[in-house]
């Protein structure tokens, strides 16, 4: 009897105290891990966050790489004879540069760079690494290849020298060296920076499926939000290319929403929004991202954009904006002559275009390079030149492995022009159902030419079906 008004009593002790032990194992697992009276380690600072992505040539989020800009420059007022320091502030502006879309840090990162070699002329891989890095960034691969290289001697097993020679040899089109740089990065390191790079060269290839696993578990696995926005874009886009615009957006959006500064998944959700006929949203999306990330290519997209609705002021403006990006570009060292080409040949003039694109050609003879040039050659009336360039682009036998409704639509109308009615017929509506709004000028020039082609006669040839 006397025993019963303690049993409730006990059972919420009982309670209780499993409730606080619950509590500790779910606080990160740090109480459990770490021995008695220790305290968890601090938080990283901006600047440690920012040189671990510089270093391993991952997306940094920009207040973070101002952080390690300032602190570095504050360490080399103090020591200017600190090569590592000036390696590391030399990766950094290449890092923004790249975020914000500004040649102008370029120079400036040329200069950190250089300076670091002249401190320390020999063994001195981060600095050869910055200057792969800054050599891709200009588009000037030949060079990213060279100095990767020179980095990659000093130090074979370094991972992070890999991802910088598989950029440069991919534009470069050699698709050969890509798949064993790939195959020694994979084997030196895995994780979220390895899965994105391998994406890349699966996408290039054909293989999305592939690719967007491969980018889903990189965002799962990314550390910092910057990281796992920048894959999120990427999968958007992979979802963009194969015509699932609802996808697309999705991805984009939340891209946005992890990282605000992720300027490629806000003209990714224009691009997505104009495709669903939400135009006053596409075009804002669009602004946004031009305000704070400037790429010519987001210029371009905006112009078109315009134009297919008829406001040509709006899209002259938009070219001008172009114009005046690629030349800010070239004042500091980098190559923007795939994009101006691109435009010039449909917007401006075809003969110019050839001319610079075969240079881009002589340079690095990628699938996209020849896309553009298959095209401006086109555009320039020489249709069977053209084409040549146009099955390098869009077949997986000759290198052209990626499946672009661009790519394709660009060889159907060149098919087209030559009177290979079938084989035109056959790509225009495989651009058509790779995405129907790969572009707002190009998809309806494409279902017109398809359908002024009309069905096949059943008294032609294989090739008119």
């Amino acid at each position: 009897m006397d025993d019963k008004p303690c049993g409730p009593r006990r059972r919420t002790r009982h309670r209780a105290l499993l409730a606080s032990v619950t509590g500790c194992a779910v606080l990160g697992g740090a109480l459990v891990l770490l021995p008695w009276g220790e305290a968890a380690p601090p938080a990283p600072t901006p600047e440690a966050r920012a040189l671990a992505a510089v270093g391993s040539g991952v997306p940094a989020a920009l207040p973070d790489l101002r952080a390690l800009v300032a602190d570095r420059e504050q360490r080399l007022k103090r020591h200017p004879g600190d090569a590592a320091a000036w390696a590391v502030l030399g990766s950094a502006r290449v890092a923004q540069g790249l975020r914000l879309a500004d040649p102008a840090y370029w120079s400036r990162a040329e200069k950190a760079l250089r300076t670091s070699l002249r401190l320390r002329p020999e063994g001195n891989a981060p600095a050869l690494r910055g200057l792969a890095a800054l050599a891709n960034a200009r588009r000037d691969h030949a060079g990213a290849r060279e100095w990767g290289e020179a980095a990659r001697k000093l130090e074979p097993t370094r991972w992070t020298t890999y991802p910088l020679l598989i950029e440069a040899s991919a534009g470069l089109g050699d698709d050969e060296e890509t798949g064993k740089l790939l195959e020694r990065l994979t084997g030196l390191r895995t994780g979220p920076a390895v899965m994105a790079r391998a994406a890349a060269v699966y996408r290039d290839r054909g293989w999305r499926e592939d690719a967007a696993a491969k980018l889903a578990d990189a965002a799962s696995a990314a550390a910092e939000p910057a990281e796992r926005a920048a894959y999120l874009e990427r999968a958007g886009q992979l979802a963009w290319e194969r015509g699932d615009r609802q996808d697309a957006l999705r991805h984009f959006r939340e891209a946005v929403r992890i990282d605000p500064d992720q300027r490629a998944a806000q003209a990714g959700q224009g691009r997505a929004l104009a495709s669903l006929g939400r135009t006053t949203e596409a075009l804002g999306a669009y602004r946004t991202a031009l305000t704070r990330q400037p790429r010519p290519e987001y210029a371009l997209e905006l112009g078109e954009l315009y134009e297919s609705l008829g406001l040509e002021r709006a899209a002259e403006a938009q070219y001008a904006v172009l114009r005046e990006r690629v030349r800010v570009a070239a004042a500091h060292g980098a190559d923007e002559s795939l994009v101006l080409g691109r435009f010039e040949a449909d917007h401006g003039d075809a003969a110019g275009a050839v001319r610079r694109l075969r240079a881009a050609w002589e340079r690095g003879p990628s699938t996209e390079v020849a896309d553009a040039l298959g095209w401006a050659l086109h555009r320039a009336g020489e249709h069977e030149e053209a084409l040549p360039f146009a099955v390098r682009a869009t077949e997986g036998t000759r290198g052209g492995g990626v499946r672009s409704a661009l790519y394709v639509f660009h060889r159907g109308m060149i098919e087209r022009s030559l009177e290979r009615y079938g084989a035109a017929r056959r790509h225009l509506r495989e651009a058509l159902q790779i995405n129907p709004w790969f572009s707002p000028l190009g998809a309806p020039r494409a279902e017109a030419a398809l359908a002024g082609l009309g069905e096949p006669s059943v008294q032609a040839g294989p090739e008119s079906s």
